[in-house]
């Protein structure tokens, strides 16, 4: 058996959440190591569309044990609701199929006002967060303050910590002019919270650590994409914590050596959501059109995402800080009917060629997308690739592009996704099965 990590090597929004539950078939536990409900995992089983925001993309198959490890900031409200909603189609019977840390760390309500009145103040100079509290969580986590679930499920610790955060957070909400929280509003519904949770919290890492030693398959289920990491990202536009491969052994409390492979998600194209540079954006009708074929809008906020030719650049700095084995490469059906298609190949910046993504994002911003340009595919007799299952059996330019992606990248293609339900993929190599 294996211990398999996916991570998006985009903006994120890659179809980590389809691509997790395929994987989900091969594996035992499924673990969400970072990240908070910020990020919104879409999957969709028969004719049945479900969003997740913190609980694994396994969670759809009855029978796989679920963990949201130490590196998840967790909306105890919003997980309950995620918890309630499944109960209710029939799955996380037993409060044993899902696991929480008690390490990870808790979002409380005036974490949410601060990201919200954060981002009012600083007008066009915004990072486009989520507005969930997700930042701001870890700050006070780095600060060595902040309320993790340990504390959530000991009422009286609770109360004492609470206190004194949220009284330091009211102090800075009214400096913004923004509304305070008040106190005892948070007590008590916190309290409830930590009640209601309290079955499913265990030491995640010993269990994770324990199962791998004894062979159990287990999948790592990354949140947002490797561009969006705090420190490998398009820094300041990222979000707060580690999204790369690597975050998979901090937030889940496991070594380095026990992961035997990385999976990178990637769209045929590339999206973002939010301020920040984006080299090969569509600012067009093109990019109207994959926005509307693709139904590119935030999972979570309803946003509609930028969209842009695939960036092999971007795709390839991902491979490295990752360490990807393959790519999983999803919405390619999205492409189709467009008569000629772009890879960015390089970019040209200050009179240079360069294959490398910048380390800062005002250098981003100025680069220029160096294309290669590729021939497109419509559906044949009436057949769109939405149909096909078998690499071999899609359109001449449609395989050219997945081998063209996969030459640039320096990894292989393992999966090709053509339509958002599970039979509508083709699994050219399962990466539990390829040691």
């Amino acid at each position: 058996m294996a211990s398999v990590v996916v991570v998006g090597a985009q903006w994120g929004d890659e179809g980590k959440g389809k691509v997790v539950d395929l994987y989900t078939e091969f594996a035992e536990i499924v673990v969400r190591f970072s990240g908070g409900n910020n990020a919104g995992h879409t999957v969709v089983v028969g004719n049945e569309k479900t969003v997740l925001h913190l609980i694994p993309s396994g969670a759809l198959h009855r029978g796989k044990r679920c963990v949201i490890g130490s590196g998840v900031v967790v909306d105890p409200e919003v997980l309950f609701g995620e918890i309630e909603m499944l109960k209710l189609r029939g799955y996380l019977s037993d409060p044993s199929d899902l696991l929480l840390s008690p390490l990870a760390h808790v979002i409380l309500p005036t974490h949410r006002r601060l990201d919200a009145a954060r981002e009012k103040r600083a007008g066009n100079a915004k990072i486009g967060t989520t507005g969930r509290g997700i930042g701001p969580c870890y700050e006070d986590k780095a600060a060595r303050i902040g309320i993790r679930v340990a504390d959530l499920i000991a009422p009286l610790r609770l109360r004492e910590k609470v206190k004194d955060v949220v009284e330091a957070h009211n102090g800075e909400l009214k400096r913004l002019k923004a509304e305070t929280v008040k106190l005892a509003d948070i007590e008590d519904k916190y309290v409830r919270l930590g009640a209601a949770l309290a079955p499913h919290v265990t030491n995640t890492s010993v269990f994770l650590n324990d199962a791998i030693g004894r062979g159990k398959s287990v999948l790592f289920e990354g949140s947002q994409g490797t561009l969006l990491d705090l420190d490998h990202g398009t820094y300041p536009f990222v979000t707060s914590t580690s999204t790369i491969a690597g975050g998979a052994c901090t937030g889940a409390g496991v070594g380095p050596t026990r992961i035997d492979s990385v999976v990178g998600i990637s769209k045929a194209y590339s999206t973002r959501v939010g301020s920040g540079p984006f080299p090969t954006e569509l600012d067009d009708d093109l990019g109207k059109k994959l926005r509307e074929v693709g139904g590119e809008f935030g999972a979570t906020t309803g946003r509609p995402r930028r969209c842009g030719w695939l960036d092999l650049v971007a795709i390839r700095h991902a491979v490295r800080l990752n360490g990807l084995s393959s790519i999983a490469l999803t919405k390619l059906d999205v492409l189709e009917g467009i008569p000629k298609l772009r890879l960015c190949v390089a970019y040209e910046i200050d009179g240079k060629t360069v294959d490398e993504l910048p380390t800062d994002a005002e250098a981003l911003a100025r680069v220029t997308p160096v294309y290669e340009d590729m021939d497109g595919w419509d559906a044949t007799s009436g057949r769109t690739i939405r149909e096909v299952r078998a690499m071999d059996d899609l359109p001449i330019a449609a395989k050219r592009f997945v081998l063209r992606v996969q030459q640039l990248a320096g990894v292989d293609v393992s999966l090709i996704s053509v339509g958002p339900a599970r039979t509508e993929t083709m699994v050219l190599k399962n990466p539990f099965r390829s040691r």
